[in-house]
């Protein structure tokens, strides 16, 4: 779909998904590195659990169908070759603290003198305006400052953070939706524009779907209070069954009432339903449950799971409309027909490891084209020659100099 477009990627990892996306969707996506590589390289895990900044999964994930060059753009040579790769860019997505290039004669303005057209996406904890636009962060204040943090977790402890950097990919994803709004408007006015994408913001948002659980339930322990809306702290999520675990969670009322029922038929029709027989679940408030109550219920559950693989039981939920879900290995998920049946995985090969790794293929299927995984994570300036040699015209001698000089 973005055939014939390039983005210069000059991100760290709060905008490496920026870049992904753009990829996937074909367009051209130059990554570009301090001479050495990017230091989030040396994020984990890593291929063997060997640390080697070339065998960083958390890289290989993010940085597929990327082209990676290397340049120091705090030298003189190397701003002048940046303007060049410039010229001929679509896109430049970055994720310096606002002011950082425009020090350099690189901010948005200066670029857009150069070239008109340029659409520059910034991804940064704060934004570029605003009495905190200098403040850093990391997906810790992110999830904090932007509110998530205040429904994760038990309702009688602390707030707690997403175990998994969770901001940075919801930015990423942010970043290319507002680079592809900019883009249909430069086709339709030939304008380029500067795209402002706040990491905290975007945290923000993702947190307006507690305003639809919130509407959802008419309970008022349910309305009050945050994390897990004041629901008994101590109530189980993951369940083990006979070949594995469930998702589901004991709810009444609106939200869970018509699950509770259709499982507790089910169970009775084995002799297991115990105490759950004849409850009314309509009514049922999880707020007001002791722990005795819910250690009971609990026992009868897992007694009953323990029969049934949780194959049977998704079964039986899609069946009965339940809300209870299959809890999948990554092990499983490679082998999960439906995912196979979709093409989801694709096999990359990284020579420089003589192995091939399993990877999911492009994010969405369209009719009219394909997006797709078309190349692994770079090598530290692996395209160096191809891009500075080929393309801009650098001889071999000129390489040498700017690689001998430290500008890439």
């Amino acid at each position: 779909m973005l055939l014939h477009y390039r983005v210069l990627d000059l991100t760290d990892e709060k905008g490496w998904m920026c870049g992904k996306i753009l990829s996937e969707l074909g367009a051209d996506v130059v990554k570009v590195e301090r001479p050495g590589g990017d230091p989030a390289r040396n994020i984990g895990p890593f291929y063997q659990d060997i640390p080697d900044p070339e065998k960083s999964l958390y890289w290989f994930a993010y940085n597929t169908n990327k082209r990676g060059i290397t340049l120091d753009i705090e030298t003189s040579r190397g701003q002048e070759i940046l303007k060049q790769l410039v010229t001929g860019a679509d896109f430049v997505i970055e994720s310096f603290p606002p002011g950082y290039l425009s020090g350099l004669g690189l901010g948005y303005s200066q670029l857009s003198e150069i070239n008109p057209k340029i659409i520059m996406t910034s991804i940064t904890p704060f934004g570029q305006t605003g009495p905190y636009k200098d403040y850093k962060g990391c997906d810790l204040v992110a999830m904090a400052m932007g509110g998530f943090m205040y429904v994760c977790g038990d309702a009688d402890r602390p707030p707690v953070r997403v175990s998994m950097e969770q901001s940075y990919p919801i930015a990423g994803a942010e970043a290319a939706a507002g680079s592809l709004i900019a883009h249909h408007y430069r086709i339709l006015t030939g304008e380029g524009q500067h795209v402002d994408v706040s990491i905290q913001e975007c945290i923000v948002r993702e947190i307006f779907m507690e305003l639809c659980f919130w509407d959802a339930s008419k309970e008022v322990s349910v309305r009050a209070g945050p994390r897990r809306r004041r629901m008994a702290a101590y109530q189980r999520d993951i369940w083990p069954c006979k070949d594995g675990h469930l998702g589901f969670r004991i709810l009444g009322g609106r939200l869970g009432a018509g699950t509770l029922q259709a499982l507790t038929d089910w169970m009775d029709t084995e002799n297991m339903a115990g105490n759950l027989k004849g409850m009314d679940f309509e009514s049922l408030d999880m707020s007001k449950v002791t722990r005795a109550e819910s250690q009971e219920w609990e026992n009868t559950l897992l007694q009953f799971f323990s029969r049934h693989s949780k194959e049977e039981i998704y079964q039986k939920a899609v069946e009965k409309n339940m809300l209870i879900c299959p809890g999948y290995t990554p092990e499983e998920l490679v082998e999960y027909e439906q995912l196979e049946e979709r093409n989801f995985w694709t096999e990359l090969q990284y020579p420089e490891l003589d192995t091939t790794i399993k990877q999911p293929e492009g994010f969405l299927r369209a009719s009219e084209a394909r997006c797709q995984i078309r190349r692994c994570a770079p090598l530290i300036g692996e395209y160096n020659e191809e891009i500075y040699g080929k393309e801009l015209g650098f001889t071999k001698r000129e390489l040498a100099l700017l690689k001998k000089e430290g500008i890439i």
